[in-house]
């Protein structure tokens, strides 16, 4: 069997600060949003993350959810072209109202910085040479 698609779940206090925030990235909304959920297609091959309402996404997972404001769950690496567009990322984040948790910095031979969205959801934007 192969898998055809694989998208993430994340939960959220606030659908409408997170429309706010990923539309202010650029980030394009995939359907309609509802009182539960809010989903984004993320980069060129259009990665899906779904944004629940915290108490909807607990329910499904039969389980209590992280607290991502003050504990990490996960980190999405989203690619950059250059050096200089990472730091255009960096402007675009705090415009749209992302924490900067690591100033860009070199890494091995590329170049990253990592941001939290509203809710806590750790995200990198990463120049890579070659990639």
């Amino acid at each position: 069997m192969k898998t055809k698609m694989i998208w993430a779940n994340l939960a959220v206090q606030n659908i409408q600060k997170t429309i706010e925030f990923y539309s202010g990235l650029g980030f394009s909304q995939n359907g309609k949003e509802t009182d539960e959920l809010v989903s984004f297609s993320i980069a060129e091959n259009n990665f899906i993350i779904n944004f629940f309402i915290a108490k909807r996404l607990e329910n499904a997972l039969k389980g209590k959810l992280t607290n991502t404001l003050n504990e990490n769950e996960v980190i999405f690496s989203l690619s950059a072209q250059s050096r200089e567009e990472v730091e255009q990322w960096v402007k675009i984040v705090q415009k749209a109202g992302g924490t900067i948790v690591s100033k860009p910095e070199n890494y091995e031979q590329g170049y990253t910085f990592t941001f939290a969205d509203p809710d806590g959801h750790k995200f990198n934007f990463l120049y890579w040479p070659g990639m």
